[in-house]
C-alpha cells in the first residue's frame, strides 16, 4: 500500500480541525477520525504538546513500560513532506501544504528570486534576513492563523530563542507567545504556569525542539535519544501530577517521525553531471524530498538519467501528479503553492538522502533524517492524557 498522508479522517490537520471543533468552529477540513471533538468540550483547557522527531514508530519501539505509552491512542499521519518547516505551519494554521505553500525547510520564493531557508527567513547558501533589504514575513506566506478565529483565549509555549522571529510572529498571531528556555524543567514550569492562569477556556500549544536535534546529530538508536526520551516522558508524568484539578486534556504528538540516514547513503545530485545540468536551479525541499526544477527543453533528458542512474536510492515523480495523488492535501491551492514543488520531485527510497549542495554550503551529515514517506518518518503518535 501507498505510504501518504491521509487528509480525510487520519493526519494531523485533521487533529487540528477536531481541536477547533471543540470550540465550536467549522474548519475547512474533516476531523481525526480516532479524536471526536466531543471528548474534548468539557475540558477548561486543552494543552496540544509537539515533541519535534518524536514519531509513532519509536514510541512503539523505545516506549516499553512509558507513561505516555499508557496513554496512546493510536497514529496519525504528518504532511508531506514530514518535516517541521510544514508540518508545524500546519499545526498553527490547521491547513495542509497546498493551503499554505510552505513546503520544505527550501523553499523557491519567487517574489525574493531566490531559494529561501524558510523559517530563519534568509537566503539558502546566505545568513543576512531578508527583512535586512525590506522583505516582510507576509510577502511569503499568507496564510491566517489558528488562533486569529478561535474565539478563545491562546498561548503558544516556544523556546526562547525564536519567541521573536518573524516566523513565530506571523503563526501565533492571535496568541500570546510564552517563552521558554529550552530545558526541560523551563518548558513543563512554562506549561503549568500557563494553564493555571485565571481564564474561563484555553487552548495552549507547546512545542519542544531537542528531541530533533538530538535524532538529526546522533541518530534515533543512541543512547541520547532514549534517555532524552525517558526524560521527557518523566516530566510528563511530573506535570500531569501537578495539573489534577485543572480540567485539562493534554494532547501529545509531534510533526514528524525519524528514519536513520547512514553516511554511505548520502547521494548528491551535483556528482551526477548528466542528471544537475538538466536542472534550472538547485534543488529545494528537504534532505530526503527533493524538488528539481528543470529546462523544459531537457525534462526528457532529465527523466532518462534519474532513472538510469539514481534509481537504486530514489524514486521520480512529477510533481503535477503528487498533487493529484493528494500528497500535499485536499480541496483548494495556494496561488504561491504550485510554483515551489518545482517540475519533478525525488522522493528518497530506504534509508537514502537524495540532496545537492551550494558552492559555500558545507556539507555535515546528519545520522538521523526526515521528510520521507517511510512509516518512521509519516507517522506520528497520538497521546491523550486527561490528569
Amino acid at each position: 500500500m501507498e505510504l501518504k498522508p491521509n487528509f480525510k479522517d487520519g493526519s494531523i490537520v485533521n487533529l487540528m480541525s477536531s481541536i477547533a471543533s471543540s470550540y465550536g468552529k467549522k474548519p475547512r477540513y474533516g476531523n481525526l477520525k480516532i479524536l471526536k471533538p466531543g471528548s474534548l468540550k468539557d475540558s477548561k483547557t486543552l494543552v496540544l504538546v509537539i515533541i519535534d522527531g518524536f514519531g509513532y514508530e519509536y514510541i512503539k519501539k523505545h516506549g516499553k513500560g512509558s507513561f505516555m505509552k499508557k496513554h496512546l491512542k493510536g497514529k496519525m499521519t504528518s504532511v508531506f513532506p514530514s518535516t517541521t518547516a510544514s508540518a508545524i505551519t500546519s499545526f498553527n494554521t490547521g491547513l495542509a501544504p497546498q493551503q499554505h505553500a510552505l513546503v520544505g525547510w527550501y523553499t523557491y520564493i519567487k517574489e525574493f528570486g531566490s531559494i529561501a531557508t524558510i523559517l530563519p527567513f534568509y537566503p539558502r547558501g546566505g545568513s543576512k534576513s531578508y527583512a535586512k533589504d525590506g522583505f516582510v514575513y507576509s510577502d511569503c506566506f499568507n496564510a491566517v492563523s489558528f488562533y486569529e478565529n478561535l474565539g478563545i483565549k491562546s498561548y503558544v509555549v516556544n523556546p526562547k530563542s525564536n519567541i521573536n522571529s518573524l516566523y513565530t510572529k506571523k503563526i501565533s498571531k492571535g496568541a500570546k507567545r510564552i517563552p521558554h528556555n529550552r530545558n526541560l524543567a523551563s518548558f513543563f514550569s512554562a506549561i503549568r504556569k500557563t494553564v493555571r492562569r485565571k481564564d474561563s477556556k484555553k487552548f495552549v500549544y507547546a512545542y519542544w525542539p531537542i528531541f530533533d536535534g538530538i535524532c538529526h546529530y546522533n541518530g534515533t538508536k543512541s543512547k541520547y535519544a532514549i534517555k532524552h526520551f525517558k526524560e521527557i516522558d518523566k516530566g510528563m508524568k511530573q506535570l500531569c501530577s501537578r495539573l489534577k484539578g485543572t480540567n485539562t486534556t493534554l494532547i501529545i504528538t509531534a510533526d514528524h517521525g525519524f528514519i536513520d540516514t547512514p553516511l554511505e547513503k548520502y547521494v548528491m545530485l551535483n556528482f551526477y553531471p548528466k542528471i544537475y545540468e538538466c536542472m534550472s536551479m538547485p534543488a529545494s525541499g528537504d534532505s530526503r524530498v527533493c524538488y528539481c526544477y528543470v529546462h523544459p527543453s531537457k525534462a526528457k533528458q532529465f527523466e532518462k538519467h534519474v532513472k538510469k542512474e539514481l534509481s537504486f536510492c530514489c524514486t521520480l515523480h512529477k510533481s503535477k501528479d503528487l498533487v493529484k495523488k493528494n500528497y500535499f492535501g485536499l480541496y483548494d491551492i495556494n496561488p504561491k503553492f504550485l510554483e515551489r514543488i518545482g517540475d519533478y520531485v525525488l522522493i528518497a527510497k530506504d534509508d537514502y538522502v537524495v540532496r545537492d549542495f551550494m558552492p559555500n554550503e558545507t556539507i555535515n551529515p546528519f545520522l538521523g533524517s526526515h521528510s520521507g514517506m517511510s512509516k518512521q518518518e509519516l507517522y506520528v503518535p497520538l497521546i491523550v492524557i486527561k490528569p
